[in-house]
């Protein structure tokens, strides 16, 4: 038995019932093997089915790959995106497992006609925020609604999330997602009806030592069509490629971002060590011997590391340093052992 049944075999199978040719006496008896039938709530259909779910869960594990290289790039910090599970609800009871406050971003569904629901907790909105800041990220003891301003810090994360969604999802459907509106109390979000079943996609967000949620809800009337076209063979065979390449546009970001990121380079001119008793009786015009001579390489460090060798001058006027080698490890093995000997 399909997990979803149609209405010609629930036809059929309430005449089979009626007629007596399938006793409800000789299927509780176990006449019938168990292998053979299933059960099925009509309370709660399923309209999706384990194929489909499976498809669904590689598309959005692509996703999730995706969506958290962009993290580590746009955060600078150790992050990870994991799907969690995927569930078939009642929208009524998503709605009621939603927190409060919370951080739902609507978004709508190009060609359908539904929305879907972007749900963050405010934890990771309020850690999103203090990181994009400069901040260390950490853990907000109580959540609490994220202001305006930080509403309006976070929407570009939002934003490309929608896009890297949209990306994952071409494999199967030509579908786009965009943002509209963000909601603080799960009432005033409603779309679909409370009866509706709806796809929920459940994601752990590990950001530093920190786990956080976040959820993907679909109402089901509006990917009909596309779920009728979802096929695991297709998605595995159109979507191989797919996790590579966007690694390498995320690489070629963190690159891009990297080679703009300002480091602080100092020209060591020369080092000496004088006694405190000899610093406290310096006077004017006495003489500080130095380590280098006029005509030797000085070292340049960058971010307080020893790279480079160079020769001071000036150009234009100012003060400058011209780069004249790399430091070799035997150079710097050569330095400590001068400056311990010392």
């Amino acid at each position: 038995m399909a997990d979803l049944l149609s209405q010609n075999e629930i036809d059929s199978l309430l005449s089979e019932m009626t007629s007596g040719r399938v006793q409800v006496e000789d299927v509780i008896s176990g006449k019938y093997k168990t292998n053979e039938i299933s059960n099925y709530d009509f309370r709660r259909p399923n309209r999706i089915s384990k194929n489909q779910l499976r498809t669904l869960q590689t598309v959005h594990e692509n996703f999730a790959e995706v969506f958290g290289y962009y993290l580590v790039s746009k955060l600078q910090s150790l992050i990870s995106v994991e799907v969690t599970s995927i569930d078939q609800l009642f929208y009524s009871e998503f709605i009621l497992s939603v927190s409060n406050p919370s951080c739902l971003y609507v978004f709508d569904i190009k060609n359908t006609d539904g929305n879907g629901i972007l749900e963050i907790s405010p934890q990771l909105a309020l850690a999103i925020v203090e990181k994009l800041l400069g901040g260390p990220g950490e853990v907000v003891p109580k959540a609490r609604s994220i202001t305006p301003i930080e509403q309006a810090v976070i929407r570009g994360i939002i934003e490309h999330s929608l896009s890297d969604l949209g990306n994952a999802w071409r494999a199967i459907s030509e579908i786009n997602f965009r943002y509209t509106r963000l909601e603080m109390e799960a009432d005033f979000v409603q779309v679909a009806p409370s009866s509706e079943i709806v796809l929920v996609v459940s994601f752990d967000v590990n950001l530093g030592v920190n786990t956080y949620m976040m959820n993907l809800c679909f109402p089901t009337f509006a990917l009909e069509e596309v779920l009728t076209r979802l096929n695991r063979q297709q998605v595995t065979a159109t979507n191989v490629s797919l996790p590579y390449k966007k690694r390498k546009e995320n690489f070629a970001m963190i690159h891009k971002q990297i080679s703009t990121t300002f480091l602080p380079t100092i020209a060591v001119l020369a080092k000496s060590s004088i006694t405190v008793n000899e610093l406290m009786n310096l006077e004017n015009g006495d003489i500080i011997k130095l380590d280098k001579r006029i005509n030797e390489e000085i070292e340049i460090l960058i971010n307080g590391k020893r790279k480079l060798a160079g020769r001071p001058g000036s150009v234009e006027g100012k003060k400058a340093v011209r780069i004249t080698r790399l430091l070799k490890e035997e150079d710097l093995i050569d330095q400590d052992l001068r400056y311990k000997s010392e």
